[in-house]
């Protein structure tokens, strides 16, 4: 059975092969909701019961809504929900291969942790942004009614590839043929998008799986597509925020960044300044001081919203046995030890008290102890910021894969929950 919350998650996925596409998106939501536009470079005025919106790198964006109740007297601490917009994928190289054997390729390099083969065989379009000389905006381009093609070589000409598994060298097996002939070719369609001599022009281009996303399983319950990791905590953080009523007891904040696939670590990753000076910024432009900001974010509380390894019925034994998710069962709190989450007791505590208030049941995930863990946005937030933070997300399978797979119902039951987070009794 089909629900709105997955055919919105779906239409977003659709409109959204890239971060600066999702960020675009998200952009547009907030703006058919009055809310406000901000740019870092100018002077920020703010009021209670106004909701705004800033941008950072094309890919990064963070929303507020401040209380009517917000005063200097009575200032009210953040609650945040933090995603991503970025997945791993392969990303073309700023200048094409030379003609071999009469193809033309293009070079690539690999954006996060990916899962080569998935990449394979199938019909690949190339979105992202370019820049023409002089422009300080991008112009985002998607192109995908000529598919590219990444070929797998035949099993007759590697007879042993099904029992010793496939060898993939990204410099020398991951190019995609995009043709053979000169009458079209990438270099013409970027012009035309840009309006200048391809020479000229940078870029950002993403392959991307042309196959819209849409339901699976025999009975709608799963959704398909590529990208879930992390789109999928995108939307929610803002369908959550979007349709959600006004908080009066916080400052309801989402922000969704780009770069967390390869560490955060850039001027619009996680690990940058963006968040602290939005909350800083914010803060000031309320009246408050930055002692009094300071004392907020210690009362302040942050969900880092990433997907989760739901267990694979093929490979249970890669999961610890008491603490597996599954599809279609709820949220995924994930928890780690060695603080590569960044879940600890008191937060837990707080997530489960949400999720009890919006009636949304809740599933543990810890890793095996002999296999490493992933992480999120979480610990270096929860570090650079000093805010009680929890991970959570949605779980699935495929993840990293090219086309991924998640429950249909879990969407909901998240943005339930964020919408209790948001509201500022947690």
């Amino acid at each position: 059975m089909r629900n709105p919350s997955a055919d919105s998650l779906i239409s977003f996925l659709n409109a959204s092969p890239t971060p600066w596409h999702a960020t675009a998106e998200a952009v547009r939501v907030l703006s058919a909701t009055g809310a406000v536009p901000l740019r870092e470079d100018e002077q920020w005025s703010l009021r209670p019961g106004q909701t705004a919106f800033v941008t950072r790198g094309g890919g990064t964006i963070a929303a507020v809504r401040i209380p009517e109740s917000f005063s200097v007297r009575r200032p009210l601490p953040f609650h945040i929900v933090a995603a991503h917009t970025d997945s791993p994928c392969l990303r073309l190289k700023p200048r094409p291969l030379p003609n071999v054997h009469g193809y033309r390729q293009w070079g690539v390099e690999v954006y996060g942790g990916i899962l080569n083969n998935s990449w394979l065989d199938r019909d690949l379009g190339i979105a992202g942004r370019v820049f023409a000389p002089g422009s300080k905006s991008a112009n985002l381009v998607r192109f995908e009614s000529h598919p590219v093609r990444i070929p797998q070589l035949a099993i007759h000409l590697d007879r042993t590839v099904n029992e010793s598994g496939l060898l993939l060298n990204p410099q020398r097996h991951l190019a995609p043929v995009m043709g053979q002939g000169a009458e079209a070719s990438l270099e013409a369609l970027l012009e035309g998008a840009a309006g200048a001599p391809f020479n000229d022009l940078t870029f950002e281009l993403c392959l991307y799986d042309v196959q819209a996303a849409g339901y699976g399983g025999l009975n709608d319950e799963f959704v398909y597509s590529g990208r879930l990791d992390n789109l999928a905590m995108s939307h929610a953080a803002l369908s959550a925020f979007v349709g959600g009523a006004p908080a009066a007891n916080a400052v309801q904040v989402m922000v969704l960044f780009d770069h967390e696939e390869v560490g955060s670590v850039s001027a619009h990753g996680a690990r940058s300044n963006f968040l602290a000076s939005l909350l800083e910024r914010v803060a000031l432009a309320l009246g408050l001081d930055r002692e009094a900001w300071l004392r907020l974010l210690t009362q302040s509380f942050l969900l880092s919203a990433d997907m989760a390894h739901a267990l694979h019925p093929n490979y249970p034994d890669r999961h610890d046995g008491e603490h597996f998710p599954l599809m279609n069962r709820g949220p995924v709190l994930k928890a780690n030890a060695n603080q590569r989450y960044a879940t600890d007791a008191a937060t837990a505590a707080r997530f489960h008290d949400a999720a009890r208030r919006a009636g949304v049941p809740v599933q543990n995930f810890i890793n095996r102890a002999d296999l490493a863990c992933g992480s999120t946005v979480g610990p270096g937030l929860s570090a650079d910021l000093g805010i009680p933070t929890v991970d959570a997300g949605n779980a699935m399978l495929s993840m990293h894969s090219a086309r991924e797979q998640c429950g249909a119902d879990d969407p909901g039951l998240m943005e339930t929950l964020m919408r209790e987070v948001y509201k500022g009794n947690s």
